[in-house]
């Protein structure tokens, strides 16, 4: 019941968030567009489902020039303005701006169907209609979004080849491994999707469903959850999308406590097309989110460039730049990397010797963080979560520390555990944190995962590879890193009996470590 009680909680925040970032959007709208610029339409989606959309177009336009088409679905919960500051930047550079609100929210009609064949099938009628309705090129077409318009984007683009370029913000490619990484419930990050969708759209009874499985681990239902994702996940049209060649360019913020970035930079890797993968400090939407306000914002000038150069033919060298560029929470500098594996050039791995026994059940006081605040605050303070590291309870969480750092370590990429687990019951649940820990022991959160293991026999120990969310932070001279595992964080929903152990052991021929990706030096 605490679980359950706990995802209540979080999706009374999730909704009065959504409602404010929604009422915040609307305010925006009115200086956000030229009286004259914008027209209201309904579109017809897949099955005859009444899709509300706006148009934008450049001024002047008539059926004597053909214009470049994008189209830009709406981030999850939020209304069709959204996007209307940088839609009118983008008709006032040339291209033809279609954005519509997705079925299931406000004013659209149908249910949520969270990325399903439907809402693909309506991005591709969108299409049809812009073709058919303004002056916009066939042969010049261009998909993006935030969030949920961003999911929407990558799949839609490997089942229309008519999508030559996308822009994918803030979204996801693997839908299980954003929420359900580890075989854990991200509660906090379901909740506040689930809040938003109750007041702003219509659930559909299988979403409905869905969520409440999860909130109450039906492991009988688990196969069913991870089928369901997968087929709304762009991760599982991979083949279709390189064989399609659109040029994919993708954008997360490191902190995405909804859609953390492992899952980008993996599927990142496994494109074969033109494509380009950006990093930055933040939490979900946040990186791109002055942007909506029409306020500069390095993420949409890029999306712009990309859309430029991929529909446009401009000569505006974004395709001679290194491909995957990333922002340091830590100096707010740029670098560019030719791929995500040269992110990290070498590997210092800590060992986690001895043997050390924690009961579970009870937090810490280390954790994540609480959804958007955290992230938000290591944004624009860099203050991440902290924990004293000398003062945790050795009864609860395990802890080992590096040596003090002779210079500057700057972390980048994804650090990796790998330790023996022997566990007294066949259920459980642990979280791994990496702290940076200054001179007077206090932990900066650096990165975190969960795990949760089901079936084993209780006393057997099992062998456990875990990564921790990619990150890039710069631990200072001076500094140790510490890692702690323990078993209870509100992000997550934890699965540990009563009354249940973890060991972690070092086995002589399998040492335990964690293994720290850091950049040359």
């Amino acid at each position: 019941m605490g679980n359950h009680r706990k995802a209540l909680r979080t999706t009374a925040v999730g909704a009065v968030s959504a409602t404010l970032i929604a009422g915040s959007a609307l305010g925006l709208a009115p200086t956000a567009q030229a009286a004259d610029a914008v027209r209201f339409v309904d579109i017809t989606g897949d099955g005859g489902t009444v899709l509300k959309a706006n148009v934008i177009m450049p001024a002047g336009a008539d059926g004597a020039h053909r214009y470049p088409l994008l189209v830009l679905p709406t981030s999850w919960g939020l209304p069709q303005v959204e996007y209307l500051a940088q839609a009118q930047k983008l008709a006032d550079s040339g291209y033809i701006v279609v954005s519509y609100n997705v079925r299931g929210f406000w004013q659209s009609g149908g249910e949520i169907e969270v990325a399903g064949p439907p809402d693909i099938a309506d991005a591709s009628k969108v299409i049809d209609w812009a073709l058919a309705n303004t002056p916009a090129d066939s042969k010049h077409i261009g998909m993006a979004g935030v969030s949920y318009g961003a999911g929407i984007s990558l799949i839609a683009a490997a089942h229309d080849k008519r999508i030559k370029a996308v822009a994918s913000l803030s979204g996801w490619a693997d839908l299980i491994d954003s929420i359900y990484s580890g075989r854990t419930q991200h509660v906090q990050a379901a909740g506040l999707l689930d809040g938003a969708s109750l007041v702003t759209g219509r659930q559909s009874p299988e979403l409905r469903q869905l969520f409440d499985n999860f909130y109450a681990s039906n492991l009988s239902k688990e196969q069913e959850m991870i089928d369901w994702g997968k087929k709304r996940s762009a991760a599982t049209y991979l083949d279709q999308l390189n064989k399609n060649g659109a040029a994919v360019m993708m954008a997360n913020a490191w902190g995405d406590t909804i859609f953390p970035p492992n899952q980008y930079a993996d599927f990142y890797e496994k494109l074969t097309g033109p494509k380009r993968l950006e990093f930055r400090p933040g939490d979900h939407a946040t990186a791109e989110l002055t942007g909506l306000f029409g306020l500069p914002n390095d993420v949409w000038t890029d999306t712009e460039r990309w859309f430029d150069h991929y529909l446009k033919g401009e000569d505006n060298g974004i395709d001679r730049e290194e491909p995957v560029q990333l922002k340091s929470r830590s100096t707010g500098g740029y670098e560019g990397y030719p791929d995500w594996k040269s992110v990290a050039a070498t590997e210092r791995k800590i060992a986690l010797a001895g043997t050390t026994t924690i009961h579970t059940n009870v937090d810490s006081g280390a954790d994540g963080g609480i959804v958007f605040l955290s992230s938000i605050l290591d944004q624009v303070a860099q203050l991440p979560p902290m924990a004293s590291i000398p003062l945790l309870p050795r009864r609860w969480a395990a802890v080992w520390q590096s040596e003090k750092y002779d210079t500057t370590q700057q972390i980048r990429g994804t650090a990796e555990l790998h330790t023996t687990v022997t566990p007294t019951k066949e259920s459980g649940t642990l979280v791994a944190y990496l702290y940076d820990v200054g001179p007077l022991g206090l932990g900066k959160l650096v990165s975190n995962a969960p795990y949760t293991f089901h079936g084993n026999t209780p006393g057997k120990p099992f062998g456990l590879d875990l990564d921790l969310f990619s990150t890039a932070y710069d631990v200072p001279a001076g500094h140790r890193l510490a890692l702690v595992v323990d078993t209870v964080d509100p992000l997550y929903i934890e699965h540990n009996p009563s009354g249940a152990q973890l060991t972690f052991s070092s086995p002589a021929n399998d040492p335990s470590y964690v293994s720290i990706p850091l950049r040359k030096q």
